[in-house]
């Protein structure tokens, strides 16, 4: 979110959950999860965040726990040993849920990405987010197929991916007929060699999960797979070079 309560070169995050037990919770990029270990599942209370959690070494990172009933505490800081995220304990045994609220803050400033896609990024290293002019862009000519719930299939043409420095990855796949392109968008979580991991968002935002991609030393796309799922419906894909 953009938030004018931060000051500017600051990232920061406020977590604010409902607990009704203990939950370990974790913030990794754009993304919070929970684990319940005991009692109620927990509930996201207005959560919100002036920049992803970034993906490589940060200056600054602090941890502050601003309201708790019981405990709240960090168990591991960012580091490349746990994909860089932010693992918090919240422990309520005072009975039924409460709000928690804990706040992560770091230097928004530049950094060489953890993981990163082996190709030719050689200029210098910038901010966060994602940066037009700061892209590697990779082609291919196939044929693939997209499907939800099995219901018919979205024939598949030519593929664009697209990269920053910091991981930020557009992947958008030409439709048959005069249809939109199908569009996904999401960060880099790991590569090696020419094939990659990439946690994904369908364009409309509601489907989300892991994209595999294969490429060549020529920036020539060989395959993309991909299952989506918003916990109700589901989206395979599959396409491959021709």
């Amino acid at each position: 979110m953009t938030r004018n309560d931060v000051p500017s070169g600051k990232g920061q995050c406020d977590i604010r959950v409902q607990v009704g037990g203990e939950v370990e919770v974790t913030v990794r990029g754009d993304r919070v999860t929970f684990r319940t270990i005991a009692g109620l599942d927990p509930r996201d209370d207005r959560s919100e965040c002036n920049a992803p959690l970034p993906d490589r070494a940060m200056q600054g990172f602090s941890f502050e726990a601003t309201e708790k009933r019981d405990e709240i505490r960090l168990l591991e800081e960012p580091s490349r040993r746990n994909r860089f995220a932010a693992i918090v304990l919240i422990r309520n045994a005072s009975g039924g849920q409460g709000g928690h609220h804990f706040r992560l803050s770091w230097a928004m400033t530049g950094g060489r990405p953890a993981s990163r896609p082996n190709d030719d990024f050689s200029r210098s290293d910038g901010g966060p987010g994602f940066s037009w002019n700061n892209t590697v862009s990779f082609r291919g000519k196939g044929r693939g197929t997209a499907s939800t719930n099995n219901s018919g299939e979205t024939r598949l043409g030519e593929v664009t991916i697209e990269i920053d420095r910091g991981g930020k990855l557009l992947a958008s796949f030409r439709t048959d007929g005069r249809g939109q392109p199908l569009s996904f968008t999401g960060q880099v979580l790991a590569s090696e060699g020419g094939r990659w991991k990439a946690d994904v968002m369908s364009g409309d935002r509601r489907l989300r999960g892991p994209m595999w991609i294969s490429v060549d030393e020529r920036r020539q796309v060989n395959s993309v797979t991909l299952e989506a799922t918003d916990g109700r419906d589901r989206m395979r894909l599959n396409w491959d070079r021709r």
